[in-house]
């Protein structure tokens, strides 16, 4: 819910943007997971890259001077670097039904991917390409399982302190204004940092064993260099505005905003926090500004939706 007085409608658990779709592939036993939004053509997208460790693919085909439309699909995963392999996947299954760039005679799915790190947790398997088409063939509209799911399966929290972590995930939101432009949100949670509430206390992660919160930067008073791996928080704000890549950009920059206000700290070296930004053109051109203010805010909202559902 927003504040009082309110104008917008919150849709909670949903991608709710006619033309995309969410599967997912769930690997409870290995802690890991693969979610796919299959994008209706025409879509439009961008990315902005915050993290310091990031593991991605495709992301330059979105920068806005270059001439690759698209994506078809977007994939995140678990397994770190290594379960980009599940995007082979999503090509694979794109392939044969007839999505992508026609080159020739030949046609190419552009699927962009990011990764975040969960080996340490569970088994140390990352999703292939068959765990990709089966997260894309599972796809459907609106509805996305939120907690530990997906590619939040293994996805923790808090990671500046001790172990045991407290449990990341996946959320979604929905915002719709009164004239009907829709933006929505879909996060993996898997931070080093806090996640917080609306008032800036601990709501996962940060707490001692009696339930008190901690400051989330108290452990950097001390010395955090010994903290190594990966992490990373991925997120999609999707659109039925008419944006191009060079709009979109904005949004997805405006969107890492949401990210900010929900995680402390955020954006770190042992993070690869990465926010794509994703137009279907369905409806009416719309501000930047507006949508990427409209993004930050259910971004925002679907993070905590994450970890409260995990």
């Amino acid at each position: 819910m927003g504040p009082t007085g309110d104008p917008l409608r919150y849709v909670g658990g949903r991608i709710d943007v006619p033309g995309v779709r969410v599967g997912t592939w769930t690997d409870a036993d290995a802690r890991t997971g693969v979610t796919v939004l299959l994008l209706p053509e025409g879509t439009r997208g961008a990315v902005d890259v915050a993290g310091g460790g990031p593991a991605t693919r495709e992301t330059d085909a979105l920068r806005p001077d270059n001439l690759v439309p698209g994506p078809h699909a977007l994939v995140l995963t678990g397994g770190s670097a290594l379960g980009l392999a599940a995007a082979d996947g999503v090509v694979r299954l794109l392939r044969e039904r007839g999505v992508g760039v026609a080159v020739g005679g030949v046609r190419v799915p552009v699927v962009a991917a990011a990764a975040i790190f969960d080996l340490a947790v569970g088994a140390p398997r990352s999703p292939g390409p068959d765990e990709g088409a089966a997260a894309a063939a599972a796809a459907v509209e609106h509805d996305v399982p939120e907690g530990q799911a997906g590619a939040g399966t293994g996805a923790t929290v808090g990671k500046l302190f001790p172990p045991p972590h407290a449990p990341g995930g996946q959320g979604a939101v929905t915002l719709i204004t009164p004239d009907g432009l829709r933006v929505a949100a879909l996060a993996v949670v898997n931070a080093v940092g806090v996640v917080l509430d609306e008032v800036g206390r601990p709501l996962a992660g940060g707490r001692s064993a009696d339930g008190t919160p901690l400051d989330p930067l108290a452990p950097l008073a001390a010395d955090a260099r010994a903290l190594g791996g990966g992490h990373t928080t991925l997120a999609a704000v999707v659109t039925d505005a008419s944006l191009d890549k060079a709009a979109l950009a904005r949004v997805a920059r405006m969107a890492q905003a949401g990210m900010a206000r929900a995680i402390e700290p955020v954006h770190t070296l042992w993070d690869g926090d990465a926010v794509f930004a994703l137009a279907t053109g369905a409806g009416k051109s719309a501000d930047p500004s507006r949508v990427g203010a409209l993004a930050a805010r259910a971004l925002t909202l679907a993070i905590r939706r994450a970890v409260l559902s995990a």
